[in-house]
């Protein structure tokens, strides 16, 4: 059942996405963009933690989960820390997820050639 809903959770964000596509004039870069705001919206309010545990790693993949993973890290700055802890604390929960994509993008680009 956990598989079920976790697919069902990204195809509805896949679905919703690309209706917005196609009846706007967003870009993939827009889309994207509001994606992570929308996670982070999502978070604010604490309706993001209700939906990673009802569709668990659904919910964990998308972009929205970015944005979720921003607020939470700023949070738990600003718990430790206070104000300064905002920005400090930002990209904690993100950067194994950052790190990874770095260093796969630079092993990829030791294997292919750029193109034109």
């Amino acid at each position: 059942m956990i598989y079920l809903f976790s697919f069902l959770f990204c195809g509805f964000v896949c679905a919703i996405s690309q209706f917005v596509l196609e009846k706007t004039k967003f870009t993939p870069g827009h889309m994207n963009t509001l994606l992570v705001v929308v996670g982070c919206v999502l978070s604010g309010f604490g309706i993001y933690d209700k939906l990673l545990l009802t569709f668990h790693s659904g919910a964990s993949i998308p972009i929205m989960n970015f944005g979720h993973l921003l607020v939470t890290g700023a949070y738990e700055g600003y718990i430790n820390s206070g104000v300064i802890g905002l920005f400090k604390g930002i990209l904690v929960n993100s950067s194994a997820g950052i790190s990874v994509a770095v260093l796969c993008a630079f092993i990829i680009s030791l294997f292919f050639k750029v193109r034109d």
